[in-house]
């Protein structure tokens, strides 16, 4: 969304963490209290970056994907970033930069750069969590008149990824590329 003057196509697979995340995570408080909680000792007993991804598969690696993106810290190893919850309690100052960074608040501030895109379009799984931000997104392209296409497809973020990918993303840069 931020630099049109580079990219001239977008396409979004199932995209998750558009929405702030109150707790760290999508899901019920008590059980992301939970997760965090676990998520954080698993983290605290690593020696390095790579020992915490075979502990965190899944949502755990996406959180701290996300971490490393929005709340690094030269200070904290060994990853060096901040969680947003700290024994499973929310820290204000951390979970403040995770929503100035979610999509769905800043999406108004790049409206503009979204209109020099050749095309934009987005999936999602019709079983995921992540399908109502992605509808949200969808919505606003069209309330600003911003040409994209959005499906909704059978099954999970992770249902058929490889058949996505060859026969809907490329497809859709082979087409809307310019060379």
């Amino acid at each position: 969304m931020k630099h049109a003057d580079v990219f001239g196509a977008l396409y979004i697979m199932s995209p998750c963490c558009m929405s702030p995340m109150e707790s760290g995570g999508p899901g019920p408080a008590d059980r992301m209290k939970e997760m965090a909680i676990a998520n954080e000792k698993k983290i605290a007993g690593a020696k390095s970056p790579s020992d915490v991804a075979a502990l965190l598969p899944g949502f755990g690696a996406a959180q701290l994907a996300t971490a490393a993106a929005w709340a690094p810290n030269p200070k904290n190893p060994p990853l060096y970033l901040d969680l947003p919850t700290k024994d499973g309690i929310p820290v204000p100052e951390v979970q403040a930069k995770f929503t100035a960074n979610a999509p769905l608040v800043f999406v108004h501030q790049y409206i503009g750069n979204l209109k020099k895109y050749r095309a934009i379009s987005m999936d999602v799984g019709d079983q995921d969590g992540l399908r109502i931000d992605a509808e949200k997104l969808h919505e606003i392209l069209d309330s600003y008149g911003i040409a994209n296409s959005f499906e909704i497809y059978p099954g999970t973020h992770t249902s058929a990824v490889a058949d996505r990918f060859q026969n809907h993303v490329m497809k859709f840069f082979s087409k809307n590329l310019c060379f």
